[in-house]
């Protein structure tokens, strides 16, 4: 099995990703340790809230060899397949790049030193030209085909153009690296005027930034055809929850009809007694019927699945993915020996009391096999961690230093920190485990930082924690 990828995304998530195979298997589990001065418990925040604000899956074919769709282009332009297989693997080819180039920006951009990242850009910059000169040298004299090549090729260019110019902004300034910087834009400006001269896109969609942004996101849509599969979302036990209110609303309905009986055999006539003592019960009912379905259903449901995903393709409309996720507030005790073993690593001051939130997802793949020119499924999920910030207090403290005489004082963010423990658990249960120690703020994640195995002894020196 293939080592734990998890990587930050925005400011508060961070993605997890992993591979399938045909008719293979994976069971991920996370197991969130979160301080308990974080305040996040059952009350403040609910599991099903948690889940559809803030978790999402994402699945799509995966190659890790981006020539591979090229060849199958080639082979279709010999009329040996269908303008489908040519759609299918030109998307491929071109989300692939897409992907790629988004993690390789956000991967510069946290360089601060000029020389390091106009390095790291120029050879990004390298890599994409030498793609590009890949997808341009076949242009398919179908004009059916030739549609899907212009919509993929438009949308490609302008993003690898947008892309370059948000590391120029984003990335340091020197005039020592005045050259790297002018090559790259150049290279934004090349791009810029290749859709010109195919005449991409008309003036009136270049001469408002909301249509041209608008017109490349259903460009992005129409790459992802046939690549990206669809998701469908499905609550499961529905029924059951159905069944165990109806059967609570009947035991309390029961029992409060004796009750009533009982009052009304003990009253001759209507008086504003028997009228104050049914009004009485009725609402001792309402008080205690949805207290006692709630009490009973998380009962229930504690430790069965609560969704599932049905994840298909877009283009044979076959359903290809099946996941079944879970998520639950877990005691101590419920933790399994390989979390519970990582967990216990930890230094004596980091072992704080802490709320611990079980997330959990089994993906099946049910093809025997994925269309010609695919390996491999990449499932991703992310995990965005805002709703966990919210009670987090504000504000910074001081720090006091004292030199010569003379009292100094320094501004210090509240950091806090959550320890992650991930284990995959593949078809021949073979398990794989990994802690990794998230330390944020109110408005970022400061750093993910994955911890060795036998970490009984901390490698690094803990982050300060509020």
């Amino acid at each position: 099995m293939s080592k734990i990828q998890l990587r930050q995304d925005e400011n508060l998530s961070f993605k997890l990703r992993h591979q399938l195979l045909p008719q293979d298997f994976i069971r991920t589990d996370l197991y969130f340790s979160l301080p308990v001065e974080m305040g996040i418990n059952p009350s403040t925040l609910e599991e099903q809230d948690y889940f559809h604000s803030s978790i999402s899956t994402h699945s799509a074919y995966y190659s890790d060899q981006l020539h591979l769709p090229l060849v199958r282009s080639r082979f279709i332009s010999q009329q040996k397949g269908e303008q489908s297989d040519y759609r299918v693997n030109l998307n491929l080819f071109c989300y692939q790049i897409k992907i790629a180039l988004e993690i390789d920006i956000k991967q510069t951009l946290k360089i601060k030193e000029p020389e390091p990242f106009f390095s790291a850009a120029m050879e990004i910059s390298e890599q994409t030209q030498g793609l590009l000169k890949k997808l341009r040298r076949y242009t398919p004299p179908d004009k059916k085909l030739s549609s899907f090549f212009e919509t993929a090729d438009n949308y490609l260019s302008w993003h690898i153009e947008q892309s370059f110019l948000k590391l120029l902004s984003r990335g340091p300034k020197s005039s020592d690296f005045s050259a790297q910087r002018e090559a790259l834009f150049e290279f934004c400006e090349s791009e810029k005027q290749y859709r010109e001269t195919n005449q991409y896109n008309s003036l009136i969609t270049l001469s408002d930034p909301n249509r041209i942004t608008n017109k490349m996101r259903l460009l992005q849509r129409l790459i992802e055809f046939g690549v990206v599969f669809q998701k469908e979302t499905r609550n499961l036990n529905n029924n059951l929850k159905r069944l165990v209110k109806g059967i609570v609303t009947a035991v309390m309905m029961a029992f409060v009809m004796t009750l009533v009986l009982n009052a009304r055999s003990n009253f001759a006539e209507v008086t504003f007694l028997l009228v104050a003592l049914l009004g009485l019960i009725y609402g001792l009912r309402e008080i205690f019927k949805d207290d006692m379905t709630q009490l009973i259903w998380r009962w229930i449901q504690r430790g069965r699945p609560k969704w599932q995903n049905v994840f298909t393709n877009s283009a044979t409309k076959r359903r290809t993915i099946v996941q079944t996720l879970w998520l639950e507030y877990i005691k101590a005790k419920e933790l399994p020996v390989e979390a519970d073993a990582l967990l216990q690593k930890r230094r004596q001051q980091n072992k704080q009391d802490a709320q611990l939130l079980h997330f959990r997802s089994d993906s099946k793949v049910v093809v025997r096999a994925f269309l010609p020119g695919y390996d491999e499924i990449q499932e991703t999920i992310t995990f965005n961690l805002t709703p966990f910030v919210r009670y987090l207090k504000k504000g910074a403290g001081r720090l006091y230093s004292s030199e010569n005489r003379k009292i100094s004082k320094q501004a210090v963010e509240r950091r806090y920190q959550i320890n992650l423990v991930v284990t995959q658990t593949d078809k021949e249960e073979t398990i794989t485990a990994q802690r990794f120690k998230i330390t944020l703020n109110r408005s970022e994640i400061i750093n993910i930082e994955a911890m060795e195995d036998n970490d009984s002894k901390p490698a690094e020196s803990v982050e300060p924690v509020a």
